[in-house]
């Protein structure tokens, strides 16, 4: 049986940054969710799809099959047996993404395939509904946040180092309305799984935060 991870929070938490980390560190497959809907939104795209005609991108999205595989240790997102880790950054594919991943049909064959990928892998993944909804039954569920000041501050500094200018109070004024939207969404909403472990990382490094997800879960494969 294989063993997976689940992350769950809010935005800016931090999650993908600890999970590639760990992933790494533990011989663990990280599953990027978000690439995975950046895979799909290029089949859309290649295959024409108007992206206001939602009953098209539902049918479509069936014919998509979207996995991901490491070579030489670097990630690589399969697109039909196709690598498109070349085509699926653009701004383009990322605006189709925020169209067509809230197709319910998309989603839910999204999910078939995550749970596909954790079934035959050892594998670590975040998103917003990964314990609740994706990996129900994953041996490790963390439920990962900071302070919205933290979470806005980091954000801050990541933005000013590329040299982008920037408003700390309207961060976190977007950071606070995602939150709600994200919490109050219709369709698998975040939230904490009753079953997962807490961890705040408002008063942590990043390095304390790996250390302690490490240790979780050198305990839960313990189990």
């Amino acid at each position: 049986m294989s063993f997976n991870v689940a992350i769950d929070g809010p935005a800016g938490a931090g999650k993908s940054t600890v999970a590639k980390a760990v992933a790494k560190e533990m011989g663990l497959i990280y599953v990027d969710t978000g690439a995975m809907y950046r895979a799909m939104a290029l089949y859309m795209l290649r295959e024409g799809v108007n992206l206001r005609d939602t009953a098209k991108i539902a049918e479509k999205s069936t014919r998509a099959d979207i996995t991901i595989r490491y070579e030489d240790g670097v990630q690589v997102v399969c697109l039909n047996g196709e690598n498109v880790n070349a085509y699926i950054r653009t701004e383009e594919v990322g605006e189709a993404a925020s169209v067509t991943s809230p197709v319910p049909q998309v989603r839910e064959n999204m999910v078939r395939l995550q749970k596909a990928l954790a079934a035959g892998s050892d594998c670590i993944m975040d998103g917003r509904d990964i314990g609740t909804c994706v990996l129900p039954k994953a041996q490790l569920k963390i439920y990962l946040t900071a302070s919205s000041d933290v979470r806005a501050k980091r954000r801050y500094d990541e933005l000013t180092a590329k040299g982008e200018s920037c408003d700390l109070q309207q961060i976190k004024a977007d950071i606070e309305d995602r939150d709600y939207r994200d919490m109050h969404r219709e369709l698998s909403p975040l939230k904490q799984a009753e079953d997962a472990v807490l961890v705040d990382t408002s008063h942590m490094s990043q390095e304390e935060v790996i250390s302690e997800i490490k240790n979780l879960c050198r305990q839960a494969r313990e189990k």
